[in-house]
């Protein structure tokens, strides 16, 4: 197995819902405008392909020179634990550069995965959450 790193394009709506259902990422996935707008409006997508088949993606909103927040890391469930997460990780860092801190949101499941890839734990943190 091979998997190739893409930040040329924008995967196909229904290949996202496919990775985000695979990998237990909760994500609005019934609703397709929305996803989307997700991507419409991000600005660094970097992607994961095992030949044809998107099987990781990283989305993050940046301004490559203070802050970027990682929405979104997703890996279908059979190829989890390969690396593949760690690499789209090392690619937004590169692509962001060392004057740009890496922020993000973690879900439930993933807690004890990121201070494993290099991330540390903040406490000074604020949410104001969804209301949909």
């Amino acid at each position: 197995m091979e998997i190739i790193y893409r930040t040329d394009s924008v995967p196909d709506i229904e290949q996202i819902i496919d990775v985000y259902n695979d990998s237990g990422l909760k994500r609005p996935t019934t609703d397709k405008e929305r996803i989307k707008k997700m991507y419409v409006n991000s600005n660094l997508i970097i992607t994961a392909w095992d030949n044809d088949t998107l099987v990781g993606i990283a989305r993050s909103l940046t301004d490559f020179c203070y802050c970027c927040y990682l929405s979104d890391l997703a890996i279908k469930k059979v190829y989890q634990k390969k690396g593949i997460g760690e690499a789209l990780i090392e690619m937004t860092k590169n692509a962001i550069g060392k004057q740009t801190a890496l922020i993000l949101l973690a879900a439930p499941s993933a807690m004890t995965y990121y201070p494993k890839v290099g991330f540390e734990k903040i406490e000074n943190g604020f949410i104001i959450k969804r209301a949909e």
